[in-house]
């Protein structure tokens, strides 16, 4: 959004001192600034594909592994850990740790081996098999 009103300042200050090189209608600028508006997102993103997990499953995995050790997980009982951040909602977020565009295949890899995802990070692999890692995924994705 930052670069867009520095472009439409811009756009704006050629207009006003109408550098030669650039032509136009004292309409044009307002046009400008309403089509590079209407390209911008209201920062809400679209739900994650469903993943092909069990939810209810994963739910109950994600108490067995103690990933509530770390992290605060709703109707997960008791985890309410600090250390990690907190999965609530985890459904709405765009990234993995930051770094990996969030999709239930792509948590499950993280879920099973985080260092091969993203290394130096200090979420320990907790031996979490690739087949529990879909269900626990798909408990995660479906949190909004």
């Amino acid at each position: 959004m930052k670069k867009i009103i520095s472009f439409l300042y811009y756009i704006y200050s050629i207009h006003q001192h109408r550098v030669p090189i650039v032509r136009m209608s004292p309409h044009f600028v307002p046009f400008l600034c309403a089509a590079l508006l209407a390209g911008c997102d209201n920062g809400d993103k679209a739900p994650l594909a469903p993943a092909s997990g069990d939810p209810a499953r994963g739910r109950l995995l994600l108490a067995q592994y103690q990933c509530g050790a770390c992290h605060a997980i709703p109707e997960v009982p008791a985890a309410r850990g600090v250390i990690g951040p907190s999965l609530e909602g985890y459904g709405r977020r765009s990234y993995i740790a930051g770094h990996v565009p969030n999709a239930p295949e792509a948590l499950a890899r993280w879920i099973v081996d985080p260092a091969a995802i993203k290394p130096g990070t200090t979420m320990p692999a907790m031996g979490v098999s690739p087949d529990d890692a879909r269900h626990m995924a798909a408990y995660l994705t479906a949190l909004q």
